[in-house]
């Protein structure tokens, strides 16, 4: 597996699997078949509420003999309802025990902007016109509040998701560790091209979620959140990826993927099946040509082309650290 360097040395697996949308029973299941497959770096949050479930997989794997807890790169995220420098140890403390761990290799704020927690359903609050309870967070003192887990080796390293590059430029400059990575939504209708040059000056890691465009979020949308896109994108159809897939005998889903990994940017897609899941990861024997990029490359829709605007959660939009604001 190839891997890339991050901000202390630590490789970080270019391929991981995601595990959003995935139930205890499926996600504990497609963990099992990713580390038979050869994955090493699987990524979770609390917010997904499955790492009891990842936990046992891994706890598994391990007792077993497969492999040992060093093979591994483990990372999760802070819940969107934690953004504040006295919760983050607490929620990393629970996501360790749920995941059955001693520490996590990377350890992200999940959401620049926060809600007040619901304590007794350890979710975001919700008012009583449907709209989620907003709470203003200072940024800074949270990341300094991340600094301490790696100082305490809860985690290795520390990074951000879903932050725009003004968010990321202040917690960089007031960092005393510097934020390793930046997960974000990226595929081929969303290229993010100037942020990743901005995380390419700053030695930040890109990790795209969604990297094949989600086929699977827009129903959950509707279901969890009675919240639909009107144009849902289908990537994985859209004629010059077939095209390509076509020459190089592989899938449309492979094609997208390496489209991004030839570039550096670690992807992140998610899969209950067995054979997509080691169809997945089977990007290294092949390169795809410039010409072949480019035509790729020219799918970008820039913010037209985002699927996760958050706007499931009513009201995310009056916070003011809600990223996507178009100025």
């Amino acid at each position: 597996m190839k891997t890339l360097k991050l901000v202390g040395n630590l490789e970080m697996p270019v391929i991981g699997l995601g595990t959003w949308r995935a139930s205890p029973e499926e996600v504990q299941n497609a963990v099992t078949i990713a580390l038979e497959c050869g994955y090493r770096h699987i990524d979770t949050a609390f917010n997904y509420n499955n790492e009891d479930a990842i936990g046992n997989a891994l706890k598994s794997w391990i007792d077993s003999g497969k492999g040992t807890r060093e093979d591994l790169f483990i990372t999760t995220k802070l819940p969107n309802f934690g953004n504040r420098p006295t919760d983050v140890e607490r929620f990393l403390k629970m996501s360790l025990k749920r995941l059955q761990l001693d520490y996590v290799d990377l350890y992200l704020v999940h959401m620049p902007f926060s809600f007040h927690c619901n304590e007794a359903s350890l979710t975001p609050l919700v008012n009583e016109d449907g709209t989620f309870s907003l709470e203003n967070s200072d940024l800074v003192d949270v990341w300094k509040a991340m600094e301490e887990q790696v100082e305490r080796k809860r985690t290795r390293a520390i990074g951000v998701s879903n932050f725009n590059e003004d968010q990321l430029r202040k917690i960089y400059e007031s960092a005393k560790i510097k934020p390793s990575v930046l997960q974000v939504e990226l595929h081929a209708y969303l290229q993010q091209k100037k942020l990743r040059e901005f995380c390419q000056k700053l030695n930040v890691a890109v990790t795209a979620y969604s990297p094949l465009g989600s086929p699977g979020a827009n129903a959950h949308f509707s279901t969890k959140y009675n919240y639909s896109l009107k144009d849902f994108p289908d990537i994985l159809g859209h004629p010059d990826v077939k095209e390509i897939s076509q020459k190089y005998a592989k899938s449309p889903g492979q094609i997208l993927l390496k489209h991004l990994v030839q570039q550096n940017v670690i992807v992140i897609p998610k899969s209950g099946n067995r054979d997509r899941i080691r169809e997945n990861m089977d990007l290294f024997d092949f390169e795809l040509s410039k010409e072949d990029l480019d035509k790729l490359d020219l799918l970008d829709k820039g913010e037209d082309g985002r699927i996760f605007t958050f706007l499931f959660f009513k009201g995310v939009e009056n916070h003011p650290e809600y990223p996507f604001k178009k100025h």
